[in-house]
């Protein structure tokens, strides 16, 4: 190895390291878990600390033995999280997560008092619970004290950034995501920034994700035991550093991610917002723009249910009792902690339906994947209602490795669906934006071209994606049927 490069995937249980060699091998993979925290119903919190401490102690162990060929770090990291900083640089309160849900009220305020149209006009989207502004609305309502310290506003993966650079930084796409930025031109919005009482010299310096904020701060070059002239490159959301590590950058093209989250998301050229936006429209890591559905809960409802109901980790004996793919009478509703595309609804509840006395393990883990697989069909409907045709995918994420889920997802959705030959989605599109940044590649399309390799590809089954175009269509009436009934929970 002449060069590497480091990709820092800094996901919500845990940070994912690898080292990459400037051929785009992957050398070496580590991983260090934190806590998530749960203080009250809904919400959903870390310290930003842990993600430094286990970073720093996971870099060492990647890079150790190859120190002297370490050039760049780059990240993928967990999106829209709150992290706030006094003039000390001290964190004033933990990290308010995207998944925290407590930002209702002020959800309302941006949507129907500010108006959608505002807001959307302003930045390509509307407020959803998971955004950073509605968490500073909250703040400001509930903690004024704390939120009268505040000196900087930092992104997850953009505070770790700042421990190790000491650049206040963040970068286009994971920006996007905050309802503070300006989508279509790439800088942060005035008039969000007053709706929001949020102080400019609050925000970060905005680049590409693919562009250079520094290099290591001396002491911390020192603990790792490499030069100072290693650079931080900006980086990106963990959804468009997934895209960037499975070559998800042409025009059309689209990418499903299986995390702890379940993702589509749709590069594009152009900048565009569709009708009701029901999908994000994000500034993509290449320099060009995606469109993204989001939905709250997808490998983590399988890791629920077999884990935490069942309490059962034998999952390839678990799949292998499902028999009845297109034919299962239970249904299921992905929404455990709420959801965002395209319901918008942080009072959305998971639930069960349709059981009877012989339904058994394997009817409901089908149910499980099955209602995964529909809430991602939800938001491919609104693409394709907006005039965009996909007709295959890339996937990847943790729920991807389960070859019943891909062969569910393909039918489901009745398109091509790719595997490729790394599964480290963001932490890999990391450490491509480190190299492009470094200078061994001239773009990201280059790097992608030359490092991302399809090597499995199901396709639909025209028998078995019919019978799951009916379900689907039943599946689509179930959330309009009980969306009044979350409301008296």
């Amino acid at each position: 190895m002449e060069a590497g490069f480091v990709g820092i995937d800094l996901g919500t249980s845990s940070v994912k390291l690898i080292l990459m060699d400037e051929g785009g091998k992957i050398v070496k993979t580590v991983s260090k878990e934190y806590p998530i925290n749960f203080p009250k119903p809904g919400w959903s919190e870390q310290n930003p600390t842990d993600w430094f401490e286990q970073s720093m102690a996971g870099l060492k162990e990647l890079i150790a033995g190859n120190e002297d060929k370490v050039k760049g770090i780059s990240f993928g990291g967990q999106m829209h999280g709150l992290v706030v900083l006094d003039d000390q640089d001290n964190v004033i309160r933990p990290a308010i997560l995207w998944n925290d849900g407590r930002t209702s009220k002020e959800c309302e305020y941006l949507n129907g008092t500010i108006g959608r149209d505002v807001v959307s006009a302003e930045t390509g989207n509307i407020a959803f619970a998971g955004f950073t502004a509605p968490k500073l609305l909250w703040m400001k309502e509930n903690e004024p004290d704390l939120f009268a310290k505040i000196a900087k506003i930092m992104l997850p993966k953009d505070y770790l950034a700042y421990r190790l650079s000491g650049v206040h930084a963040t970068d286009v796409s994971d920006a996007s995501g905050m309802l503070l930025f300006d989508v279509n031109n790439r800088k942060w919005s005035d008039k969000m920034c007053e709706i929001c009482s949020v102080k400019k010299e609050w925000l970060a310096k905005i680049f590409e994700s693919y562009e250079v904020i520094g290099t290591l701060k001396a002491d911390v070059a020192k603990e790792l035991g490499v030069s100072a002239d290693v650079k931080v490159i900006a980086g990106a959301g963990d959804n468009a550093a997934a895209a960037i590590g499975t070559g998800t950058v042409g025009n059309g093209d689209c990418n499903i991610s299986l995390g702890t989250s379940g993702t589509i998301f749709i590069s594009s050229d152009t900048y565009s917002v569709d009708e009701h936006n029901a999908l994000h429209s994000f500034a993509h890591a290449n320099g060009k723009y995606h469109l993204m559905g989001c939905m709250l809960s997808a490998a983590s409802c399988n890791q629920w249910w077999m884990g935490d109901i069942i309490r059962d980790k034998d999952f390839a004996g678990a799949q292998a009792a499902i028999t009845k793919l297109g034919e299962n009478h239970v249904y299921f509703l992905p929404y455990l902690m709420g959801e965002r595309s395209p319901h918008n609804d942080p009072d959305a509840r998971a639930a069960f339906v349709g059981m009877t006395m012989d339904s058994n393990r394997a009817d409901m883990l089908q149910a499980v994947y099955e209602g995964v697989c529909f809430g991602i069909r939800d938001s491919f409907e609104v693409a394709k209602v907006s005039g965009i045709k996909i007709d295959r995918t890339k996937i990847c994420g943790g729920g991807a490795k389960s070859p019943l889920w891909r062969k569910i997802m393909a039918n489901v959705l009745n398109i091509s669906v790719d595997s490729i030959e790394s599964e480290e989605g963001p932490a890999l599109g990391g450490a491509m934006l480190a190299a492009v940044g470094c200078g061994y590649f001239a773009s990201v399309e280059e790097a992608a071209s030359k490092i991302v390799k399809v090597i499995g590809t199901v396709e639909p089954e025209p028998e078995l994606a019919k019978k799951y175009e009916e379900r689907y269509q039943t599946f689509r009436k179930i959330y309009p049927a009980l969306k009044d009934v979350y409301k008296l929970m």
